[in-house]
């Protein structure tokens, strides 16, 4: 996982709107780690098959994943 998400989000979060100039290096940092996971061809095919998957119970019950509701067992 990205470390650099988190750097990047305290970042923004202390500069306010002059984040675009502050942490253009926190940016880089999480481009570059994005980049690197999506370049890496077991990542790709294991986010290819969670989404042939949710499609496919889309297909099935024309539900959105956003929309089912999880059933409890309390």
């Amino acid at each position: 996982m990205c470390t650099s998400a988190f750097t990047f989000t305290k970042c923004c979060q202390e500069t306010g709107f002059l984040m675009v100039v502050k942490c253009r290096q926190e940016n880089t940092a999480l481009k570059d780690c994005l980049v690197g996971h999506y370049s890496d061809p077991s990542f790709y095919e294991e986010c290819k098959a969670e989404y042939l998957k949710q499609r496919e119970e889309y297909r099935a019950t024309g539900i959105k994943k956003k929309r089912q509701k999880v059933t409890s067992n309390v």
